[in-house]
């Protein structure tokens, strides 16, 4: 294709285009190579490390996803973000969670996560974005606390293992987003200062994760997504280990996960909160208790964790439409 002819197509054509070509990596591997970790890793594990991939100076670069080949179980030491330009990519995270990235699609992932990809064919393109932490300050400061996006960039910055290890966003339907991708993309192809590409996709990314934070409500409006399934699942199981004397403050710390936010994402899921959870449990166990021993109902509600029968009478009662007494009579 003529120059002119290029630069007259859509940009969203033009970087198609330049990111669909081979590398050499891929060229060798479509002579029968492999995955050779020492382009990417200098340990025994597969960390892929920042400086092999960085330029000097540099808190952002991309390259895009190696095509032809699975690319084995690995972990980042530094925050990858993948963007689904076309075609889709097969993923396996943290061992467990299998996503489906496809065109338009985001994928976050922090320095905790593990990944592996299946192999993807010619017209499956997706770029791989390089970040350093630091790279999120100006971005941090963007995003109101209590959101879910400012959350996982605060997980980046430690390298303590954490529950909230990577975002998923079906992003292909929101046209801000898909504008910012491709401005960000054209300034790391078509820019070799330092400066510009830092200072440029600071702004850029952080608009990004502001739209997104806007948006996120709307795309994953009533589904909980993969890692807000794992951590229901474990706060539910917490609440019925610890129904007797469980706070959300140590359900927090084991989930490394802020109060306010395992208490959000249980109310807008199950429709309580933890404390109401708590309550609907211990309360189930007193109605089970009341059927099926002949303990007194003094006991029981000291066993469940209450030490005031006026509060625990009332709120069975609540529940169950009719005193602990006339429970153990019905039953």
């Amino acid at each position: 294709m003529q120059l002119d002819s290029f630069y007259n197509l859509p940009m969203e054509k033009r970087l198609l285009q330049q990111l669909s070509q081979l590398t050499e990596e891929e060229q060798e591997i479509l002579k029968g190579g492999v995955i050779d970790k020492n382009r990417y890793s200098s340990g025994n594990s597969f960390v892929i490390d920042s400086e092999k991939l960085l330029k000097k100076g540099r808190l952002i670069e991309i390259r895009p996803h190696t095509r032809f080949v699975h690319f084995p179980k690995h972990t980042h030491n530094y925050v990858e973000f993948v963007y689904m330009v076309s075609g889709e990519t097969h993923h396996i995270l943290n061992g467990t969670d299998e996503i489906t990235l496809k065109a338009g699609e985001l994928l976050f992932l922090n320095q905790n996560a593990t990944q592996e990809i299946l192999p993807a064919s010619e017209g499956d393109v997706a770029i791989n974005f390089i970040l350093l932490p630091e790279f999120f300050d100006e971005a941090l400061q963007m995003i109101p606390e209590g959101d879910l996006l400012r959350d996982f960039l605060i997980s980046t910055l430690s390298p303590e293992s954490s529950f909230l290890t990577y975002l998923h966003f079906p992003a292909a339907d929101i046209l801000p987003v898909q504008n910012l991708m491709e401005n960000m993309i054209f300034t790391m192809l078509n820019q070799d200062s330092e400066t510009i590409i830092n200072n440029i996709n600071k702004t850029t990314m952080g608009l990004l994760l502001q739209t997104l934070s806007v948006y996120v409500s709307l795309v994953n409006q009533g589904t909980p997504s993969q890692y807000e399934q794992n951590l229901l699942l474990t706060v539910l199981k917490y609440i019925d280990a610890h129904y007797k004397h469980g706070t959300l403050e140590a359900i927090a710390e084991q989930t490394k996960q802020p109060t306010y936010y395992i208490s959000r994402l249980l109310k807008k899921h199950t429709g309580k909160n933890f404390k109401e959870q708590l309550m609907t449990r211990r309360l189930q166990q007193a109605a089970y208790l009341l059927s099926h021993t002949t303990l007194t109902i003094e006991d029981i509600y000291t066993y469940i964790g209450y030490d005031n029968s006026s509060y625990f009478y009332r709120k069975f009662k609540e529940a169950y439409g009719m005193s602990p007494r006339d429970y153990r009579l019905a039953n």
